[in-house]
């Protein structure tokens, strides 16, 4: 079953013509690798799929449905993006993870919070940690599970473990392979060699159009 569509999808700024006609289908429960050299697009796609743009031409469907039908916030709570480079705000992690729980205007639950922290090797009380304290690593891992605080059903991943020593590195894959075996549907763009010999799922991204 499809869940993410992308039908002739072109994306252009001014003239600058950045995707031209990309299709592809990504079913329920897929992980799929986007791959190609910098500057081919595969950054956009995620932020199309995201809805965070919108494309000059073709459409993407959401479950057999045009992702613009949607409300916006109740679609991006399905479809979530976690950014390159992380993005932390107010003073503290704890800041941060209560977040998803005030724009739900829900109770936070302290124990789900403490639990998503040691999934990524992070002690309990890193909660109250400043974050201008943390390392590149620490904040990704942060970013990360604040997209997870309440599991989306499709998870954008761009390039996340990008400058990441080898023992975060290895702490997020463990990560996001338990939320996939989740039956979380994932869709990942990559330059790391280790992440695309073990994919099993490539989408070739090249000169802003699908390689085949």
């Amino acid at each position: 079953m499809a869940i993410i569509e992308l039908k002739h999808v072109a994306y252009q700024v001014k003239n600058k013509h950045i995707l031209q006609n990309v299709s592809f289908t990504v079913q329920k429960n897929d992980f799929l690798t986007l791959v190609g050299p910098s500057g081919a697009g595969k950054s956009t796609i995620l932020k199309l799929i995201a809805n965070l743009m919108n494309p000059s031409a073709g459409e993407i469907r959401y479950h057999n449905k045009n992702i613009n039908e949607f409300d916006p916030i109740a679609y991006r709570r399905q479809v979530s993006y976690c950014f390159q480079q992380p993005s932390l705000f107010g003073k503290t992690v704890k800041d941060n993870l209560l977040f998803p729980y005030q724009i739900r205007k829900k109770e936070a639950d302290q124990n789900h919070l403490v639990d998503l922290l040691n999934r990524v090797d992070l002690e309990n009380d890193f909660l109250d940690k400043e974050i201008t304290a943390l390392s590149g690593g620490e904040k990704q891992r942060i970013a990360l599970i604040r997209n997870l605080v309440f599991l989306p059903e499709v998870l954008l991943l761009d390039e996340v473990t990008t400058g990441l020593d080898e023992n975060s590195k290895a702490i997020v894959h463990q990560l996001i392979k338990a939320v996939h075996e989740q039956g979380i549907t994932i869709i990942q763009v990559t330059h790391d060699q280790s992440e695309i010999k073990t994919a099993n799922n490539i989408v070739q991204i090249k000169k802003g159009g699908v390689q085949l």
